[in-house]
């Protein structure tokens, strides 16, 4: 985790190009769209995609060896909850779409990290799952994006989640391809990472082309182009392209080979259902078998299966905004006739799963998306004009995206007294170079700062706070950064390590839901306590010990001589849907006649005693994280942390309370600790 701390963030990298320069479009000088066509391809995009997701549902997660059915058209299996809404309502493939519409109409079209993570905090309550779930955990605990989606905090960096959810970025960015890709790819960071995004931008550079090409196979070398060759998932939709020529009439054929190379074939740590890479294929062969038919590619988007839903939700609108309303059947729109509705999908889009989000109609999602779709084609050298009394824009094709400047909060650096430590100071969007600035605090003798590097040897334990200030151009960023110093690591002098559960009870364990790479997993507690290693291979302890109700947990140490202790730091390790998390936590020690006793002026960070986040629903329980426990100092021979274990209800794991660790270190008195 320490190794990435302090890089410098960057946009996704994809290849520059020009969609008329490469004639993937029509060769002409502009790209001109009418405010009524665009306003109704909008429309249908929206259309589009609930009717995909509502159509999918019931096909999530079910075809995983095999496809599902071939008996096109597969029609909706379930129109219960169509009945009880009396039209569309919302799920997490078109929800999170519709909190971005309100960001955008409250920040400006360009929203930064931090304003989208205000928004996710207040809006996301419940209902999110694997990426999205543990990006939302760490913004709770102070991390702001990229870092929620970095490998080293969010261990389902790879998942298909940033997938489903970041369409209204090309949405609002017509023709505008390079543009679309890169806001997509920014957004993506805020849960995924590496090649977890590269999907994401694939499906971008589709939406802001299909507003001007119908060809599907233009879409896909468009869809190349903006990843580049040395990406996987550009080899992968090379891969579904040469199945489709080889098996033009056989998709089953061509989907048991995509699924066999990348879930059969897929590496341990990064094989699930959910894998960005493996979903996106599946939805490359949907586009190139349905040939544009909006019916055909929903079905076959339903049939290839793994998290089915969410395809049939993104291509659906795919489909929809290249045809136009016009272009979704009738049947799928007004699937209650009895109902007798006037509008598609009775113009409603009913909010069910976000707190504080107003239902709405349909069209008027799609008239507030004009709004901010016309705001970024003229921020980005467009054009708007009347036309024989008909309203046109302009589209700079060749337009793209910089993102806002922003320094990130994220992992602080590991500082230990009298030890060298580099920490670059992480810093998102603009472009370089940028200008760096102290403009408050104190920076700890011994070290320096330069061009947005802190480096040195503190030679005392100690807390410092620094304000820094980056500038581009006319945009500048601050942020106050809180440097520890912390003495040596007492844990490696230790005779015994101390703790509840020493063993996790593996038969126990495994037959919970787990949604993490299993290679975190250490059976026994002692040798990963005190290794240094806070992430990867064998890094995860769970005290699972059997199916108990209630569970008091300690992690601790003992010396055979008196310590002179005062700061106690507990990392986690991974974190499971139904436990993994301290509820309360505090510091004891040992006294001379053998008792524990609590230690006194104790402070907590980041959150303050006695409490850790509160409920039992893991969306604020992040991974990879370190607490800090300082107290006034003690002489002793044993410490420990002490807490209940956690739990939550879960629809396939039994609820067993248990913790998660990964490292305890334990260090001398902390000069200054009631500043953290």
């Amino acid at each position: 985790m320490r190794k990435l701390e302090g890089k410098h963030i960057r946009l996704f990298f994809f290849s520059a190009f020009f969609l008329v320069s490469s004639g993937l479009l029509h060769a002409q000088e502009t790209l001109k769209i009418s405010a009524s066509v665009l306003e109704d391809k909008i429309y249908a995009s929206w259309l589009g995609q609930c009717v995909g997701n509502i159509y999918g549902l019931p096909h999530e997660n079910i075809y995983i060896e095999e496809p599902g059915p071939d008996d096109f058209p597969l029609g909706y299996y379930d129109l219960s909850r169509l009945q009880k809404n009396d039209g569309a309502f919302s799920d997490d493939d078109t929800d999170i779409e519709y909190m971005y519409l309100l960001a955008m109409e409250n920040y400006g079209p360009e929203p930064t990290y931090g304003q989208l993570a205000e928004s996710w905090k207040h809006h996301v309550r419940g209902k999110v799952w694997l990426a999205n779930r543990a990006a939302l955990a760490a913004m709770h605990f102070g991390y702001s994006p990229p870092a929620t989606g970095f490998k080293a905090n969010n261990p389902h960096w790879f998942q298909i989640d940033p997938q489903l959810i970041n369409e209204i970025w090309a949405v609002t960015a017509p023709g505008m391809v390079n543009y679309a890709a890169g806001k997509s790819a920014w957004a993506a960071r805020i849960m995924d990472d590496d090649w977890g995004i590269e999907p994401t931008v694939a499906y971008a550079a589709m939406y802001a082309a299909a507003f001007f090409a119908s060809d599907i196979d233009s879409l896909i070398q468009i869809t190349k182009k903006s990843l580049g060759p040395e990406t996987r998932f550009y080899r992968s939709t090379e891969y579904a392209e040469n199945l489709y020529r080889e098996h033009p009439q056989d998709w089953k054929t061509a989907r048991r080979m995509i699924v066999q190379r990348y879930y059969h074939e897929e590496p341990p740590d990064t094989r699930t259902i959910w894998n960005a890479n493996l979903n996106g294929a599946l939805g490359i062969l949907a586009v190139l078998y349905g040939r544009g038919d909006f019916q055909q590619t929903l079905d076959l988007a339903c049939a290839m299966g793994m998290d089915a839903d969410n395809q049939a939700a993104t291509l659906a609108g795919l489909i929809g905004l290249m045809k136009g309303s016009q272009g979704i059947p009738q049947q799928l729109l007004f699937p209650l006739p009895e109902r007798h509705w006037e509008k598609p999908l009775n113009d409603i889009y009913k909010n069910v799963s976000r707190h504080d989000m107003p239902d709405i109609s349909l069209r008027e999602l799609a008239r507030r998306t004009l709004q901010q779709t016309e705001k970024i084609i003229l921020q980005n050298g467009g054009d708007k004009w009347s036309e024989d009394g008909k309203v046109y824009y302009k589209v700079n094709h060749e337009a793209r995206f910089i993102a806002p400047l922003e320094l990130p909060a994220g992992p602080p650096p590991f500082i230990e007294a009298g030890k060298s430590f580099r920490f670059p100071i992480p810093v998102s969007g603009g472009e370089p170079p940028y200008r760096w600035g102290i403009r408050g605090g104190v920076i700890p003798a011994g070290a320096a700062f330069r061009n947005g590097v802190i480096e040195g040897k503190v030679p005392k334990p100690g807390v410092y706070k620094l304000r820094v200030e980056v500038k581009q151009g006319s945009e500048k960023a601050q942020r106050e950064y809180r440097l520890l110093v912390r003495g040596q690591n007492l844990a490696l002098s230790a005779a015994q390590v101390l703790a509840g559960v020493k063993k996790t009870n593996i038969a126990v364990r495994d037959a919970m839901w787990l949604s993490v790479p299993r290679s975190f997993y250490a059976e026994d507690l002692e040798p990963i306590i005190r290794d240094g290693q806070t992430l990867g291979s064998g890094s995860t302890f769970y005290s699972i010990e059997g199916e108990v109700a209630q569970q008091r947990d300690f992690y601790g140490y003992e010396w055979v001589e008196e310590q002179w202790i005062g700061l106690i730091a507990y990392h986690t390790g991974t974190v499971e849907e139904n436990g993994g998390w301290f509820k309360t936590l505090k510091a004891e020690y040992r006294d001379g006649a053998g008792n524990w006793r609590e230690v006194e002026d104790f402070v907590l960070s980041p959150k303050l005693p006695p409490e850790l986040p509160e409920g039992v629903n893991p969306y604020n329980k992040p991974h990879f994280v370190e607490y800090l426990l300082a107290f006034k100092p003690v002489r002793t021979k044993a410490v420990r942390i002490v807490g209940e274990a956690g739990s939550a209800s879960h629809w396939k794991s039994k609820k067993i309370p248990f913790t998660s660790i990964s490292e305890l270190t334990v260090h001398g008195p902390q000069r200054g600790y009631k500043g953290l």
